[in-house]
């Protein structure tokens, strides 16, 4: 036995480093690949800064030549009007020079007059001799000289380092999981975080091998975050957590493995009455099921098959709760869960069709006569609805009736503590209590399920409901309603 325990831990722990050899090589060819992106983003970042740069230039020099333009166009419509300007000067300075050799004073004085005159108006005496631009383009220069300091000042943005999950503040209640981190140091550069989940059967670390892919919660902008609506189809979850500033992800935080507990069943479809049609989690009323089978009550039905469900294999761990019973058969309509409830606590959810007549839900021993009905033996507890004719609402256990004088709720919750000998039924809306049975358990216990006309749906891989805990301490601390349909 020594020697069995020792080869067993070195087949363990050989596992253990195959694992680890996997890891590293994968981590290895994940550095290969994340270095090729670094690069081809860091390519991409200078032909980004390059086009803004040769966009930049091209504006720049757009301007310039524009400044030109309005310049030279300035300076040259001054330039013309000089030009006009002197040719009408010197044709005037010519007909004074013509004046000067008239002879007769009264013709030089009506030349003199005209010539007088012709100065008073002429534009050379108007016109501004000063350019109206000048030649000047300094204030087209640009200094790059901060902008080169700055370019020269780049370097790679700081990773943001892997942020700690504080696993005393993560919780899993209410099928949903919160989990809370927290920096090692203030980084006033995190843009958001990044969550990782994925269900696995492993509490210890995540394997490379076997296990599920990570699911991805991205953009968080707290430090805190709760996945809600979980069905926990498995024993644990593993989660882990990436800090993230405006370009760049920081390693994960070490992952974290936190125990997610949960009943999960499924209906027995091959022990399920014939007038029943079974899917996994749903069970429907079925008037033509039985069709061609001869169902006398109190006898055994030669031509019934036996063949298991396609989806269990009678060699399943689930199957050993049927324990190879018959279908039920008769009027007791009625489908069992496939798994055995022999400790603990734990809870379901059943919901109605609206349109459904009656049916049961409750708990029962294992092998129960296949014309046995729900809470109509010693060994099975149930609430029973009635919406035929009128609604009636009760309680049953051996073959005994409570009526619960409040509305049926959509959705019916059920607690079942095992060891502590208390079934207890609950608005699954609202959360408050419909009825609770208390008895010594002395077998495992079978979820089970009566419809007549109508169909029921079955939730499961739910965890108690932190509100139906609060309730059963409330009930337990003042010692709690015994109901009179006990054994």
């Amino acid at each position: 036995e020594t020697l069995q325990r020792i080869v067993n831990t070195l087949v363990n722990k050989n596992d253990e480093i195959h694992n680890f050899i996997d890891m590293l090589n994968h981590t290895i060819a994940n550095v290969q690949i994340n270095s090729s992106n670094a690069i081809s983003e860091l390519d991409e970042e200078f032909d980004g800064l390059y086009s803004v740069l040769h966009e930049m230039k091209g504006s720049m020099a757009n301007t310039i030549q524009q400044e030109e333009a309005r310049k030279i166009q300035a300076l040259q419509d001054q330039l013309s009007q000089c030009s006009r300007a002197l040719e009408s000067s010197e044709e005037l300075l010519e007909l004074a020079v013509q004046s000067l050799d008239i002879k007769n004073p009264v013709e030089l004085l009506e030349a003199a007059r005209q010539i007088k005159d012709s100065v008073t108006v002429a534009s050379a005496f108007r016109l501004s001799l000063k350019p109206k631009v000048s030649d000047s383009m300094t204030h087209m220069m640009v200094d790059f000289a901060l902008e080169k300091r700055m370019l020269q000042a780049v370097k790679f943005l700081p990773v943001p380092k892997a942020p700690e999950i504080d696993v005393a503040a993560c919780l899993v209640a209410d099928n949903c999981i919160t989990i809370s981190w927290k920096m090692p140091e203030e980084d006033s550069r995190i843009d958001h975080f990044v969550l990782e989940y994925r269900k696995t059967n492993f509490d210890g670390h995540p394997r490379l091998k076997g296990e599920q892919h990570w699911e991805l919660v991205d953009y968080i902008k707290a430090t805190q975050y709760t996945l809600s609506g979980l069905k926990f189809d498995t024993k644990y979850m593993n989660l882990r957590v990436q800090a993230c500033n405006k370009a760049v992800a920081g390693e994960y935080s070490d992952p974290v493995t936190l125990e997610t507990k949960a009943f999960l069943f499924s209906l027995d479809s091959t022990s399920s009455h014939l007038n029943l049609k079974v899917e996994d989690a749903y069970v429907e009323w079925d008037p033509t099921g039985g069709k061609g089978q001869e169902k006398i009550k109190g006898k055994e039905n030669k031509t019934r098959s036996n063949t298991a469900s396609p989806k269990r294999s009678t060699n399943s761990p689930r199957a050993s709760a049927r324990c190879g019973r018959d279908r039920f058969a008769g009027e007791s309509y009625t489908v069992l869960g496939d798994t055995a409830v022999e400790s603990g606590q734990h809870y379901w959810e059943v919901r109605a069709q609206k349109d459904c007549k009656s049916y049961s839900v409750g708990v029962t021993y294992r092998n129960p006569g296949k014309f046995d009905q729900l809470g109509k033996t010693n060994s099975s507890w149930c609430i029973h609805i009635n919406n035929w004719l009128q609604t009636t609402f009760s309680a049953k256990h051996n073959n005994k009736a409570k009526t619960l004088d409040i509305p049926v709720p959509d959705r019916i919750g059920v607690y079942c503590d095992f060891d502590g000998g208390q079934l207890s039924f609950y608005n699954a809306s609202s959360k408050a209590l419909l009825h609770t049975f208390r008895a010594k358990f002395t077998q495992p216990l079978l979820p089970g399920f009566m419809i007549w006309c109508g169909g029921l749906t079955v939730s499961t891989g739910l965890q108690v409901p932190s509100a139906v805990k609060t309730l059963q301490k409330s009930e337990n601390g003042l010692g709690g309603s015994t109901s009179s349909l006990n054994n």
